[in-house]
């Protein structure tokens, strides 16, 4: 019986280990990706993580789970697929039939960016097409951007970079947003914003980076970068059922990681939250093991 099973081994899943072995509790992870450390490896930089800015995510990534290592944390290859609460503990099922039990769990699956399935998004991943304004667009200073979506996370994302942009242009493909119409009207006050409505992205063409975005009717809108904010997807199908869920599928949870079952904590994207970073799912991961080790000591 461990004390705490961790589902996730990126920057939350891997905090948590930490914290988890430093408060000499048992603790195994799983890792549905083999030496996986979620979707910072993917970033081929990141320059807002205190005191580490400049390096490349994989690396970033690698040095979270040598910490891990570092300390004696187990990892395990597999995929969580059911969770079942018997006499104040926990049963998990993995996807190859394994059953571990713990008497607590930190969830933290993270969640995934939905794509936009337009020509030329998978090639220039990391190469002008990016789906974090807030991660990268300091990249773009001074540049010309277009951002694609309706929703809050478009809109934020379009206000942050009119602070940095020579141009911002908001891709939508319908009249009216999704989204906030007080971030709406504040968009329509700055000078280099532009909105281009009731269309959609059809072609991103460049070389070795971007340098313009087709749109279905015709028209081409010559860019620097593309932010592809069409929302994201939790990784809590799983879970359905056995925590509270919000409308969008995450984990109803506030920074203690406490869910609405008992011994059961979630950490990283795959909470609610305001922000999803590297940072913040770090904290994430130390509050949800104190949380752990309150609940184990009662």
């Amino acid at each position: 019986m461990l004390d705490v099973l961790i589902i996730g081994s990126g920057p939350a899943g891997l905090s948590a280990a930490v914290y988890a072995k430093r408060a000499n509790l048992s603790v195994s992870v799983i890792e549905k990706v083999y030496s996986g450390t979620g979707q910072v490896a993917e970033s081929n930089q990141v320059d807002n993580y205190l005191g580490l800015a400049g390096m490349n995510g994989y690396d970033l990534g690698e040095k979270f789970r040598q910490h891990a290592v570092s300390l004696g944390v187990e990892f395990k290859d597999g995929e969580a697929v059911q969770f079942t609460s018997e006499n104040g503990n926990w049963k998990v099922a993995l996807k190859n039939g394994d059953v571990l039990e713990s008497r607590t769990v930190i969830y933290a699956a993270g969640a995934v960016h939905r794509h936009a399935g337009v020509e030329g998004e998978e090639t220039f991943a990391g190469k002008g097409v990016s789906y974090c304004a807030t991660c990268d667009g300091a990249f773009f200073k001074g540049k010309k951007t277009v951002v694609v979506g309706g929703g809050d996370t478009a809109l934020d994302d379009a206000l942050y970079l009119s602070d940095l942009c020579e141009t911002v242009y908001l891709v939508h493909r319908r009249k009216e947003f999704r989204g906030s119409a007080h971030t709406v009207e504040k968009l329509r006050d700055k000078s280099n914003v532009e909105f281009v409505l009731e269309a959609k992205p059809h072609k991103i063409n460049g070389e070795t980076k971007v340098t313009e975005l087709v749109l279905e009717d015709g028209r081409s809108l010559s860019v620097d970068g593309i932010f592809i904010a069409v929302g994201m997807i939790p990784m809590t199908d799983p879970v359905s059922g056995v925590v509270e869920l919000d409308p969008g599928g995450y984990i109803i949870a506030d920074e203690t990681g406490r869910t609405t079952a008992p011994g059961f904590f979630a950490a990283g994207d795959v909470r609610t939250k305001q922000l999803r970073q590297i940072v913040t799912a770090v904290s994430d991961g130390a509050n949800a093991i104190t949380s752990a080790e309150q609940y184990i000591r009662l």
